[in-house]
């Protein structure tokens, strides 16, 4: 994996990019941009130069790349989300919004997941369609349902997004790589969503002897308060089954059935030229389920850390494959702590730290990532 950082101090954002090209056929690239303190410019110029600055690096360093997925973090989505949405109307790309304050300074980060070597383009039930050769990548972002508590609305959630999949000839069970589930108040909220998810799950042939899908829960808001859970998702078609690989490292981490939720470790995906693996939400966790180091920051980043390295050895990759890490922080105080000990660690791996607890209130961090071999 090769990295470039660059800075824009003039438009108070900086970026961080990694490229990964194969051989043979599709490159991956990940951006991860962050706002820095812009005074009192409005925020929608900040936005307005968050999206330049993009585009700009996209267009000087992979002109043949397309954007799959753009995601936003926010400090404050009541106020900001609509903005960021109208911003990004035009754009052919499927865009996600989620409030989970970026640390470091700025109120707002960006991640954006491109590829050589495809088109989108979205259908008309609501997905998109990100198609390179035999594959086509379905990717969904910012759905939310009605319902009275995180259990109605995932449910109602699933049962669209089945339906979608559906439609394009695609099954939960044997299309679904990833999902990513925002839940406002976790500490209240997690337990009804797991079990929806369970339920879900069990009912499309979705259990212990067969796998499940990997995937982040995690906290983060909408605009609407309303909103208990936001989800996106991403599917493939055309995979074979010996092309996906699903990440356990027992040596480090136990089954997640064994503690009553339902979510594959990490997934491994072969696409021939290239081999995409995308770990799960992963904490500070031993292979009996219990958590690690409790009230210990710096050792919980450490064996979180572990548990990554694990999974990803499982799919003959290393920390250095790592395109774009996402990180989780339960305690603001933490970050300088954390931020210092990853960089060490990751160096310039494009990464966000964000305010999120985890759904364990003894996890008080959880990194997922996407990594490319």
């Amino acid at each position: 994996m090769l990295y470039k950082k660059f800075n824009f101090a003039d438009r108070h954002v900086s970026a961080k990019m990694s490229s990964a090209v194969a051989e043979r056929g599709a490159g991956e690239y990940m951006l991860m941009l962050h706002l820095t303190d812009a005074g009192e410019v409005p925020f929608d110029r900040q936005i307005d130069a968050l999206l330049a600055v993009s585009d700009e690096i996209c267009l000087r360093e992979m002109p043949q790349a397309s954007a799959k997925l753009m995601r936003f973090f926010m400090t404050d989505s009541a106020n900001w989300q609509d903005v960021v949405i109208e911003k990004t109307r035009g754009r052919n790309c499927p865009v996600s919004v989620v409030e989970q304050p970026p640390l470091g300074g700025g109120k707002a980060a960006l991640w954006v997941w491109l590829q050589t070597c495809a088109t989108v383009e979205r259908s008309s039930d609501g997905l998109w369609a990100v198609k390179e050769n035999r594959h086509t990548h379905w990717i969904a972002t910012q759905m939310t349902a009605d319902g009275h508590d995180s259990e109605q609305q995932t449910n109602a959630l699933f049962d669209s997004y089945a339906e979608n999949l559906k439609k394009c000839g695609c099954t939960l069970k044997d299309n679904c790589m990833r999902t990513w589930f925002y839940i406002s108040d976790i500490d209240r909220n997690y337990a009804g969503m797991v079990k929806a998810r369970n339920e879900t799950f069990a009912r499309h042939g979705l259990t212990q002897h067969t796998h499940f899908i990997s995937s982040t829960g995690i906290q983060g808001r909408t605009a609407d308060c309303s909103d208990v859970v936001m989800m996106d998702a991403y599917a493939v078609d055309g995979l074979d089954e010996k092309d996906v690989t699903f990440l356990k490292a027992q040596s480090h981490m136990n089954a997640t059935s064994e503690y009553g939720v339902s979510f594959e470790r990490g997934t491994l995906l072969d696409f021939g030229n290239r081999r995409v693996a995308m770990v799960s939400g992963t904490a500070s966790i031993d292979n009996r389920g219990n958590v690690l180091h409790i009230g210990n920051i710096a050792l919980q980043v450490d064996r979180m850390l572990e548990n990554v390295e694990a999974l990803l050895a499982e799919a003959g990759m290393h920390l250095s494959d790592i395109g774009q890490a996402i990180v989780y922080l339960r305690d603001v105080s933490d970050y300088a702590l954390v931020n210092a000990r990853l960089r060490q660690r990751l160096g310039n791996v494009p990464m966000v730290v964000t305010l999120a607890p985890v759904c364990r209130p003894a996890w008080l961090i959880e990194m997922e990532c996407v990594a490319v071999g």
